[in-house]
Protein backbone atom coordinates (compact mmCIF):
# COMPACT_ATOMS: atom_id res chain seq x y z
CA UNK A 1 0.00 0.00 0.00
CA UNK A 2 2.77 2.48 0.88
CA UNK A 3 4.41 2.02 -2.51
CA UNK A 4 1.16 2.84 -4.31
CA UNK A 5 0.74 6.03 -2.29
CA UNK A 6 4.34 7.10 -2.97
CA UNK A 7 3.91 6.53 -6.72
CA UNK A 8 0.72 8.56 -6.77
CA UNK A 9 2.50 11.43 -5.05
CA UNK A 10 5.37 11.25 -7.51
CA UNK A 11 3.10 11.29 -10.55
CA UNK A 12 1.23 14.42 -9.54
CA UNK A 13 4.18 16.29 -8.10
CA UNK A 14 5.76 19.10 -10.03
CA UNK A 15 7.98 20.37 -7.25
CA UNK A 16 11.32 18.68 -6.61
CA UNK A 17 11.43 19.78 -3.01
CA UNK A 18 8.14 18.16 -2.10
CA UNK A 19 8.13 14.90 -3.99
CA UNK A 20 8.76 11.56 -2.33
CA UNK A 21 11.28 9.02 -3.52
CA UNK A 22 9.65 6.47 -5.75
CA UNK A 23 11.96 3.50 -5.35
CA UNK A 24 11.21 0.54 -3.11
CA UNK A 25 14.29 1.14 -0.98
CA UNK A 26 14.94 4.47 0.61
CA UNK A 27 18.73 4.13 0.53
CA UNK A 28 19.17 7.17 -1.75
CA UNK A 29 18.47 10.42 0.07
CA UNK A 30 16.96 13.41 -1.70
CA UNK A 31 19.46 16.28 -1.43
CA UNK A 32 16.54 18.73 -1.20
CA UNK A 33 14.97 17.11 1.85
CA UNK A 34 17.64 15.18 3.80
CA UNK A 35 18.41 16.55 7.24
CA UNK A 36 21.94 17.71 7.95
CA UNK A 37 22.24 14.81 10.42
CA UNK A 38 21.37 12.38 7.61
CA UNK A 39 24.02 13.89 5.34
CA UNK A 40 26.92 13.64 7.79
CA UNK A 41 27.33 9.83 7.68
CA UNK A 42 27.45 9.80 3.87
CA UNK A 43 30.76 9.18 2.11
CA UNK A 44 32.90 12.30 1.54
CA UNK A 45 30.48 14.60 3.38
CA UNK A 46 32.19 16.88 5.89
CA UNK A 47 30.27 19.00 8.39
CA UNK A 48 30.99 22.08 6.23
CA UNK A 49 29.73 20.34 3.08
CA UNK A 50 26.58 19.10 4.84
CA UNK A 51 25.89 22.67 5.99
CA UNK A 52 26.52 23.98 2.46
CA UNK A 53 24.11 21.44 0.94
CA UNK A 54 21.34 22.45 3.34
CA UNK A 55 22.09 26.15 2.82
CA UNK A 56 22.00 25.98 -1.00
CA UNK A 57 18.58 24.34 -1.28
CA UNK A 58 16.54 23.91 -3.28
CA UNK A 59 18.59 22.27 -6.01
CA UNK A 60 16.60 22.52 -9.21
CA UNK A 61 18.61 19.75 -10.85
CA UNK A 62 21.28 17.23 -9.97
CA UNK A 63 23.67 19.40 -12.00
CA UNK A 64 23.16 22.17 -9.41
CA UNK A 65 24.18 19.73 -6.66
CA UNK A 66 27.12 18.60 -8.77
CA UNK A 67 28.35 22.21 -9.02
CA UNK A 68 28.42 22.42 -5.22
CA UNK A 69 30.28 19.10 -5.02
CA UNK A 70 33.08 20.15 -7.42
CA UNK A 71 35.75 20.00 -4.68
CA UNK A 72 35.14 16.23 -4.63
CA UNK A 73 36.75 14.09 -7.31
CA UNK A 74 34.55 12.57 -9.99
CA UNK A 75 34.95 9.16 -8.32
CA UNK A 76 33.92 10.60 -4.94
CA UNK A 77 30.85 12.29 -6.47
CA UNK A 78 29.86 9.04 -8.20
CA UNK A 79 30.18 7.17 -4.91
CA UNK A 80 28.14 9.84 -3.13
CA UNK A 81 25.39 9.71 -5.77
CA UNK A 82 24.77 6.14 -4.68
CA UNK A 83 23.47 7.62 -1.42
CA UNK A 84 22.47 11.25 -2.20
CA UNK A 85 20.81 12.64 -5.30
CA UNK A 86 18.40 15.21 -6.69
CA UNK A 87 15.77 13.10 -8.45
CA UNK A 88 15.34 13.80 -12.16
CA UNK A 89 12.13 14.14 -14.15
CA UNK A 90 11.87 11.18 -16.52
CA UNK A 91 10.25 13.29 -19.23
CA UNK A 92 12.52 16.34 -19.17
CA UNK A 93 15.94 15.29 -17.82
CA UNK A 94 18.90 16.08 -20.03
CA UNK A 95 21.39 13.45 -21.14
CA UNK A 96 23.93 14.87 -18.66
CA UNK A 97 21.42 14.61 -15.80
CA UNK A 98 20.49 11.03 -16.65
CA UNK A 99 24.15 10.07 -16.92
CA UNK A 100 24.76 11.20 -13.32
CA UNK A 101 22.75 8.20 -12.11
CA UNK A 102 25.33 5.72 -10.81
CA UNK A 103 25.90 2.87 -13.24
CA UNK A 104 24.15 4.64 -16.11
CA UNK A 105 25.69 4.15 -19.52
CA UNK A 106 24.92 5.23 -23.05
CA UNK A 107 22.75 2.18 -23.80
CA UNK A 108 20.48 2.71 -20.79
CA UNK A 109 20.39 6.45 -21.52
CA UNK A 110 18.92 5.60 -24.93
CA UNK A 111 16.35 3.29 -23.33
CA UNK A 112 15.30 5.95 -20.80
CA UNK A 113 14.73 8.43 -23.63
CA UNK A 114 13.15 6.01 -26.10
CA UNK A 115 9.93 5.68 -24.09
CA UNK A 116 9.31 9.38 -23.50
CA UNK A 117 6.90 10.74 -22.64
CA UNK A 118 6.28 8.43 -19.71
CA UNK A 119 2.68 8.46 -18.59
CA UNK A 120 3.22 6.52 -15.33
CA UNK A 121 5.88 5.00 -13.11
CA UNK A 122 4.39 1.63 -14.04
CA UNK A 123 5.25 2.34 -17.69
CA UNK A 124 8.84 3.11 -16.63
CA UNK A 125 9.01 -0.18 -14.72
CA UNK A 126 7.60 -2.15 -17.62
CA UNK A 127 9.77 -0.60 -20.35
CA UNK A 128 13.06 -0.45 -18.46
CA UNK A 129 12.32 -3.88 -17.00
CA UNK A 130 12.78 -5.28 -20.51
CA UNK A 131 16.50 -4.56 -20.18
CA UNK A 132 17.35 -5.01 -16.49
CA UNK A 133 16.20 -6.99 -13.46
CA UNK A 134 13.39 -5.89 -11.13
CA UNK A 135 16.00 -5.05 -8.49
CA UNK A 136 17.80 -2.76 -10.92
CA UNK A 137 14.53 -1.09 -11.94
CA UNK A 138 13.79 -0.46 -8.24
CA UNK A 139 17.29 0.98 -7.79
CA UNK A 140 16.88 3.27 -10.81
CA UNK A 141 13.46 4.39 -9.55
CA UNK A 142 15.15 6.00 -6.56
CA UNK A 143 16.74 8.53 -8.91
CA UNK A 144 13.68 9.58 -10.91
CA UNK A 145 10.23 11.06 -10.63
CA UNK A 146 7.47 11.74 -13.08
CA UNK A 147 5.68 15.01 -13.55
CA UNK A 148 2.98 15.09 -16.20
Amino acid sequence: MRRQVVCAVVVVSSCLASHAQSGGSQSVLNANTAAESELLPLPHITPALAKAIVGRRPFKTVRDLEALLQPLSRQQRTELYGRLFVPINLNTATDAEILTIPGMGQRMLREFKEYRPYKSIEQFRREIGKYVSRQEVARLEQYVYLSL
